[in-house]
């Protein structure tokens, strides 16, 4: 185990699994991460990865002065639909919309494997200051892969992407997955990168922290998701395996937080620190991380408070086997749960009183 004071690790420390005594099935394959000798999961590749992360982070206050990065708690707004929605729907018999939803959790959580080809530029060419010692410094040195291999599976080990299409198929009994999942969520995400906020710090650099602020975001605002899931697959009433399902969920969110964690730190130690453009110019971290994640922010709460309630209420009409779709969504709206943004984001928020366009 890491000491206390160690702040460098090596790759092959940072993929260090702890002891488990038994392995996690999934499907029949075996899962990452185990159980203890007292029942308890334990998450993978936590031995050195936890403690070296926690010793980054009281570095980089002592050094530094400042707190953590954080993503702002009161910009999480709830999962849509919301947990009562989703079991009046599979009370009702319209199981293919929370079919389609959990199975794209999935399918978004293999897309974490991408982590591990993001190009990670020497950081002496952009960061002025020392980085030994830090996450930063350990990015490509294990973090990145820690994270692709929890997130989609390693080997002939299963990640998140195996454990949520699990959770799936047990609380609703093996439904039958449509394909064309898979290639809608290809088409939704586009192939385009946005207008550079920092062009002087060139692609890479840029890409780099953006890409860090926007899978620190998801991570987070995953939270909802995990409390809305857990919900649903719990209840004996709608899931066909309440314990094993939910179980499933409640150790993927165990894995979530060591990426939390590292990303927050990361973030945090570019926000201390002094950027330098490519003609060798100085910008404040600060600045460029800030910007960035609230970029990020905004495009989240844009697609949580408008447009992804326009696409489930699309998917239910075109799914939903029932005799009178108008009464049965008008029992939907009835459970909405209306969330307010703060102020600082009320530009986004759908005009009061608006139909809801089906």
């Amino acid at each position: 185990m890491a000491h206390e004071s160690q702040l460098n690790f090596s790759t092959e420390e940072i993929l260090a699994n702890v002891p488990t005594r038994e392995p996690l099935i999934v499907k029949g394959v075996k899962g990452h991460g185990g159980f203890d000798a007292d029942g308890h999961y334990r998450s993978p590749r936590t031995a050195f990865r936890v403690p070296a992360i926690k010793a980054w982070q009281e570095k980089h206050v002592a050094t530094s002065g400042t707190p953590l990065f954080e993503i702002p708690a009161d910009t999480i707004s709830p999962q849509v639909p919301n947990a009562a929605q989703v079991k009046f729907l599979l009370r009702s018999g319209v199981r293919e919309p929370m079919v389609r939803w959990l199975s794209e959790i999935a399918i978004v959580e293999g897309f974490g494997a991408m982590i591990r080809d993001l190009p990670v530029p020497p950081l002496a060419t952009f960061i002025r200051e020392d980085t030994a010692g830090t996450a930063i410094a350990h990015l490509t040195g294990g973090l990145f892969e820690a994270h692709a291999r929890d997130e989609a599976g390693w080997s002939e080990e299963g990640g998140h992407r195996q454990m949520w299409d699990a959770a799936r198929d047990a609380a609703l009994s093996n439904p039958a997955i449509s394909p064309e999942i898979y290639a809608s969520l290809i088409a939704q995400r586009g192939t385009g990168q946005p207008a550079a906020l920092f062009p002087e710090l060139g692609q890479q650099v840029e890409r780099l922290i953006r890409f860090m602020a926007n899978v620190l975001a998801i991570e987070v605002f995953a939270t909802s998701t995990f409390a809305w899931a857990e919900e649903i697959l719990s209840d004996p009433e709608v899931s066909d395996a309440p314990i094993d399902a939910a179980n499933l969920v409640r150790f993927i969110r165990a894995d979530e937080s060591p990426h939390v964690e590292y990303l927050r730190t990361a973030l945090s130690e570019i926000q201390a620190r002094t950027l330098l453009t490519l003609d060798g110019k100085p910008v404040s971290g600060r600045k460029v991380v800030n910007d960035l994640a609230e970029r990020g922010i905004r495009r989240m709460l844009r697609d949580r408070l408008n447009e992804r309630p326009v696409m489930v209420r699309d998917l239910i009409r075109k799914t939903a086997n029932v005799k009178d779709v108008d009464a049965l969504m008008r029992e939907f709206d009835a459970l909405d749960t209306p969330w307010t943004p703060p102020a600082r984001y009320a530009d986004l928020a759908p005009e009061r009183g608006a139909a809801p366009v089906a």
